[in-house]
């Protein structure tokens, strides 16, 4: 028997099984085979690309409403989706006998479902929803009965809703058209027209692709969910037919804008005040560094201890060390973003203050002896006063204003003492206290120290390792982001000219630029039109700020490259959104100038290669993260109360 026709005895048993499960007294008769199946049922004309080859952009937000489920439980929508899952949503009604309608939905996600039950990577990741629009004859009993037989693995709900009112703002909100059969004489039958669309939606509830009959089956969707977990910016997944990496749960933007423009919209945003998270204890890293690291360096008058690191994160994420009582270190440097800010090239302070460069990421800075972009300090306890007293930054007006401030806040009365000794607070002890709770936001034990170091041979993608082979050899990365015998923090903590701050400076910018003038929405705009509406950015020509040396012009510090798919955007400015356009400036040889570092050179990497070197950056992923954002979430964000001696003038401010 051919495989054709196999087929077809399939799509007419699909028919037979849904007229069998049929509920109403008033049944249309099945309808024909049609004469062109789906691809599910014969064979796609072209395989599905490989995951990770292609994008998938967001185009709108999953809206919600309220539902059902088979047990009779009622909730909303977006209950049903899961935290962290990619959702497949599908829009059935259990008399259907149209094979290319819902039963070829239904079939396609019981074929999936198979398919992932020993998948490491979607098992546990992809929940599957089909809605009914019949909340007359669907009822919960209807739907347990037509759900039995599928949804064995537990990653498979049946929902309905209690009435056409209640589901009738979801079709809408998905744009899934319905309308009732009737029969000659005017009667409903237990048929409707619809067209069939199936929905692949991310854990932050965005609509990444809407499925047809013409493009429904279970490769190209599983390869779909694959690629958007792998391209969940900043989130870091690896994809092995023998095991899986964690994925970090909790890094992620601020916000996804897309589908803000419509009536739909549901931010993503998250309270401060409202996140939760759990302590942990650091410092075991300072007797066992993460895989791949060494030794956490400690300075011989500020040894780490556990007094100082409670009292560092405590002032690290307060409020109250800014000069209005708003802005706290952690506003620039934001855990759940790499301890960076995805959603701004350079960074803003107090009021809306911008500054000039982007905020550096703070995991591994205990292994610099250079830090901020041009170099200036050269140690932790230093760095911290820095941001404390830039007036675009926490804007305070002095040293002592800031010590005066803390002495009569009266949840700090006797941490200083406690931590130092007897010594209060002053602008050494302040300074240790920070950078002792920075020093202990390490990060290793990736996958690729686990294969480089620990020996894991198939811990790594097959792309992965051909990026390790051109990061150490042809592209020459390593010259500059340097890789140990013993351990690796994939930086020379030396100054280098790419010519991105040359560019900078001599305002060598292309004649249009792609503008965002709404979210989700860019146009090409004219240079001449930005210029005269926009401010010339300020000067900064790096290292020679710091040294006054001609030669230092425009270099700055090469970062670590750990968690570097965390801590977008990149260079000095911010000015690459990307790993990838990372990869494509310093294959173009960056940007020539006088004092071109001579490392710098066009590399010739083929669009494999490309590909290659970003999966391996992808690999530099602790396993720690969700550890140390946990603990971050779980400190006090230091918000003015009415025991601070500033709450009498806060309140009035605000009145």
């Amino acid at each position: 028997m051919s495989v054709i026709k196999q087929r077809g005895i399939y799509a007419i048993a699909v028919i037979l099984l849904s007229a069998l499960m049929t509920h109403s007294p008033l049944v249309a008769p099945a309808r024909e085979p049609p004469a062109v199946l789906a691809p599910f049922y014969t064979k796609a004309e072209y395989p599905p690309p490989k995951v990770g080859s292609y994008k998938l952009p967001p185009f709108g937000v999953a809206a919600d409403g309220r539902v059902i489920d088979a047990d009779g439980k009622e909730g909303r929508l977006h209950d049903f989706f899961g935290h962290g899952k990619i959702i497949l949503l599908s829009f059935i009604y259990s008399t259907c006998s149209d094979v290319n309608g819902c039963p070829l939905a239904t079939a396609v996600m019981y074929d999936i479902q198979r398919k992932i039950k020993n998948d490491p990577v979607l098992r546990d990741r992809l929940q599957m929803l089909s809605l009914s629009f019949d909340p007359v004859y669907d009822t919960p009993e209807v739907l347990s009965l037509y759900g039995g037989g599928y949804a064995d693995a537990g990653n498979w709900r049946f929902l309905t809703t209690a009435s056409w009112k209640e589901l009738e703002p979801i079709l809408d909100s998905y744009n899934q058209p319905v309308i009732r059969d009737v029969d000659e004489q005017g009667r409903e039958l237990s048929t409707f027209s619809h067209i069939l669309r199936v929905f692949l939606i991310d854990p932050e509830k965005r609509i990444r692709n809407i499925y047809s009959v013409s493009f429904l089956y279970p490769e190209l969707i599983i390869n779909d969910a694959k690629t958007i977990l792998q391209d969940s910016v900043p989130k870091y997944e690896r994809y092995s037919p023998n095991e899986s990496i964690k994925v970090s749960e909790l890094s992620r933007p601020g916000d996804y804008k897309g589908g803000y423009e419509t009536s739909g919209y549901v931010t993503q945003s998250q309270s401060v005040a409202e996140r939760t998270g759990e302590k942990a204890d650091l410092s075991h890293y300072l007797v066992r560094p993460p895989l791949g690291l060494p030794a956490i360096p400690q300075p011989e008058d500020n040894p780490v201890t556990h007094a100082k690191v409670e009292l560092g994160r405590k002032l690290f994420f307060d409020r109250r060390l800014s000069l209005n009582d708003t802005f706290s270190c952690a506003m620039c440097h934001i855990p759940e973003q790499g301890f960076t800010n995805h959603e701004l090239a350079i960074a803003v302070g107090l009021e809306g203050r911008s500054g000039r460069r982007n905020s550096p990421t703070i995991y591994n800075t205990g292994y610099l002896s250079r830090l901020f972009h041009d170099g200036r300090e050269e140690s932790l306890e230093q760095q911290v006063w820095g941001p404390l007293l830039a007036v675009n930054e926490m804007a305070n007006p002095s040293v002592g204003a800031v010590i005066g401030k803390i002495r009569k806040i009266p949840d700090y009365a006797g941490m200083f003492e406690a931590a130092f000794n007897g010594r209060g607070v002053s602008m050494e002890t302040l300074g240790m206290a920070i950078a002792s709770y920075e020093r202990l936001l390490v990060s290793g034990n990736s996958p690729f120290d686990r294969w480089h170091y620990g020996g894991e041979t198939n811990i790594l993608s097959e792309s992965a390792k051909r990026g390790h082979a051109l990061f150490t050899g042809k592209a020459g990365c390593v010259s500059c982001h340097q890789i140990g015998t013993e351990a690796a923090l994939f930086t020379d903590d030396a100054m280098h000219n790419t010519g991105v701050g040359y560019r900078e400076s001599m305002g060598i910018k292309p004649e249009k630029e792609k503008i965002l003038v709404a979210p989700g929405v860019y146009l090409e705009v004219d240079r001449e039109i930005i210029d005269a509406v926009g401010h010339p950015p300020p000067a900064d020509v790096g290292l020679y700020e710091v040294t006054q040396n001609p030669h230092d012009r425009w270099k700055y510090h090469t970062p670590s490259l750990r968690n570097i798919a965390l801590t977008a955007p990149y260079m000095h400015n911010g000015s690459l959104s990307t790993l990838r356009e990372v990869v494509d400036f310093y294959n173009e040889g960056g940007i020539e100038n006088e004092l071109l570092d001579v490392r710098i050179k066009p590399l010739g990497l083929s669009e494999g290669e490309r590909e290659d070197l970003v999966a391996f950056l992808k690999s530099l992923t602790g396993d720690n993260v969700d550890t140390i954002i946990a603990d971050a979430f779980a400190a006090p964000i230091g918000d003015i109360t009415e025991a601070d001696p500033n709450w009498a003038n806060q309140k009035a401010s605000h009145e």
